[in-house]
């Protein structure tokens, strides 16, 4: 595999959130002087804020899909509770909270409680190599697409065990649903994947980052890296459920889905771990095809418009790329009806699948004789 030269970013500066970890590490060292429990105590701190984080993020991505949905369809959207309807997703949660858990006697109660949990849990786990800006992930694991890819695929098992436990038959069609749509479109997502892995030369979210300093891989791998990212958002968007191949759901036949005899909080937290999700893939195509934190730079060289461009924060590089995708991916639901089973499919095994593994050929024909930028 062709791997990209180091290049040295010509800027006279570039924020990065490296420095607050360090400030908050040496804080700590003065009350904490065990080094195990200076990690401990960390590795809990990190654990909190990413739950306060995510949660937070869902009430924005929940307010966010209803003003979306209200410019689609030209009407208002939420706008009683709070200024400009920013509090009603508060008072949505107020709601479930308040809300009678029950849990149906035929049911398989262990099985039944422990599904919305693996649901979230195997969505937050995936957030850990992604980098919120320069210098700023987790956990950048050398193997950060191969990790976030089987973390991912963990998900099906909780809507399959939510489904068969519920002892409903349309939990179980939904379930089912489930099964067949996320193993088919996992083949798309790990072939545009691995584009960028071929054209980077390593599996490691930083190092992809880094391979486009002089360049997004959106704009200088050529048409197959554009087909590439067309098909991963695409795939992604059934991989996660959302509408038009939200099949595991489908209201109008399954009532609900998988999550049909679910009320109160375990109801929310299938909701809390669809819109990490949304956001997990979207951060993921910024990542690997739009530059991730990495700004916006017009060739390898200094100048005025470059060094503009780095005064921007990396954070709001990373966010403004994100929150793009996932406008695109909730415009899917507003724009197109849900597609039937056999559509699901055949759109999978007879175009998306066989358009992936041609382009996976060129692309690494595009690296191996350097033709990319």
């Amino acid at each position: 595999m062709a791997k990209n030269k180091p290049f040295q970013m010509n800027t006279i500066f570039l924020y990065s959130l490296s420095g607050l970890a360090t400030i908050i590490h040496n804080w700590l060292g003065k009350f904490i002087l065990n080094e195990l429990g200076l990690h401990i105590l960390e590795l809990a701190i990190i654990g909190v804020s990413l739950i306060v984080f995510l949660v937070l993020l869902c009430f924005f991505l929940g307010y966010m899909e209803r003003r979306v949905a209200a410019f689609m369809e030209i009407r208002l959207g939420p706008n009683r509770v709070g200024p400009q309807g920013t509090l009603q997703i508060v008072a949505d949660t107020v709601k479930l909270l308040f809300k009678e858990g029950l849990t149906p006697n035929s049911s398989d109660k262990f099985l039944f409680n422990m599904a919305p949990f693996i649901m979230v849990i195997a969505s937050m786990m995936a957030v850990a190599p992604i980098a919120f800006a320069k210098d700023f992930a987790i956990y950048d694991i050398n193997i950060g697409v191969l990790y976030v890819s089987a973390i991912s695929s963990i998900s099906v098992l909780g809507i399959l065990m939510a489904g068969w436990s519920s002892n409903n038959k349309y939990s179980l069609l939904g379930a089912m649903r489930s099964g067949a749509q996320i193993v088919s479109y996992e083949l798309s997502v790990g072939l545009s994947l691995i584009s960028i892995v071929i054209l980077s030369g390593s599996l490691s979210l930083g190092d992809i980052v880094m391979s486009q300093q002089n360049g997004w891989w959106l704009f200088k791998g050529h048409i197959p890296v554009i087909i590439s990212f067309v098909i991963f958002v695409i795939a992604s968007t059934a991989e996660i459920n959302r509408a038009p191949f939200d099949l595991t759901e489908a209201d109008q036949e399954l009532t609900g889905g998988f999550h049909t005899e679910y009320s109160g909080m375990k109801f929310a937290m299938f909701l809390l771990s669809e819109y990490i999700n949304l956001f997990i893939v979207s951060a993921i195509a910024a990542t690997l095809f739009l530059g991730g934190w990495m700004p916006f730079h017009i060739g390898g060289g200094p100048s005025s418009f470059n060094h503009i461009m780095d005064l921007i924060p990396s954070s709001i590089w990373f966010l403004g790329k994100t929150f793009t995708i996932i406008f695109i991916i909730m415009w899917f639901r507003w724009t197109f009806p849900r597609m039937r089973v056999d559509q699901l499919l055949n759109l999978e095994w007879k175009y998306l699948l066989p358009i992936s593994m041609v382009n996976i050929i060129i692309v690494t024909l595009i690296a191996i004789m350097g033709w990319h930028f």
